[in-house]
């Protein structure tokens, strides 16, 4: 997919990862040292056998799904202090990948220990995020996906009305089930109405909080 800021929107399922252990993460990935990863550098893949849940400690992370004609569906982005890579069984059934500079927690429990309390909120916490991406995608206005993403990128990261974006905009539309052409016209149209502002590359300022949720109601 052709677009703006091709240096991010290239990505390498099989690319190597600082410290990766093809088989499954070294003992030393227990929590308390972060593993880092370079932008574009998988995490995990799509039918690895899962060794542990993941803690971002800095950085975003993307988790997608290769479809049979090639195209990229991404699923989740994963921002400071979210914890991915739940399954239902012992296979990773997604990729996932640094979108910069990452580091991330291994969290393994050990058989004597009871994360249960833990990872009840954590999981619940994910599965509330999915189900409102799902009514994201059911809205049929580009304007109004694209409004409900912002307004999820600015809570996520604090609620502050300048953040920025550690995504490109073909990562957005692939997210959105969007084209590329279709995340920037509606970004301009909304610069140009005043809503917001786009003062870097990734940059976005939130300048009209009400008009932003107006437009995905």
């Amino acid at each position: 997919m052709a677009g703006l800021d091709t240096s991010w929107t290239s990505f390498q399922p099989h690319a190597a990862v600082l410290n990766r252990d093809t088989s499954c993460w070294p003992s030393k990935a227990n929590g308390h040292t972060p593993t880092f990863f370079a932008a574009g550098s998988e995490i995990y893949a799509q039918g690895e056998t899962c060794c542990g849940l993941y803690k971002v400690e800095f950085g975003a992370v993307r988790v997608y799904r290769l479809l049979a004609d090639g195209r990229r569906q991404i699923s989740a982005f994963h921002m400071a202090g979210e914890v991915f890579g739940f399954e239902a069984d012992t296979t990773h059934h997604f990729f996932a990948d640094a979108l910069c500079a990452t580091a991330v927690h291994i969290l393994r429990a050990s058989p004597k220990d009871d994360m249960s309390s833990e990872l009840l909120p954590m999981a619940l916490k994910g599965l509330v995020r999915a189900q409102e991406h799902l009514l994201v995608l059911g809205r049929q206005n580009a304007v109004e996906r694209i409004a409900a993403f912002l307004a999820d990128m600015a809570e996520r990261q604090g609620g502050l009305k300048h953040f920025e974006l550690p995504m490109s905009r073909a990562d957005i539309a692939d997210y959105l089930g969007l084209t590329i052409e279709t995340v920037s016209r509606v970004f301009s149209k909304l610069k140009q109405k005043g809503i917001i502002a786009t003062p870097s590359l990734r940059g976005v300022e939130i300048v009209k909080w009400q008009a932003l949720h107006d437009l995905m109601a």
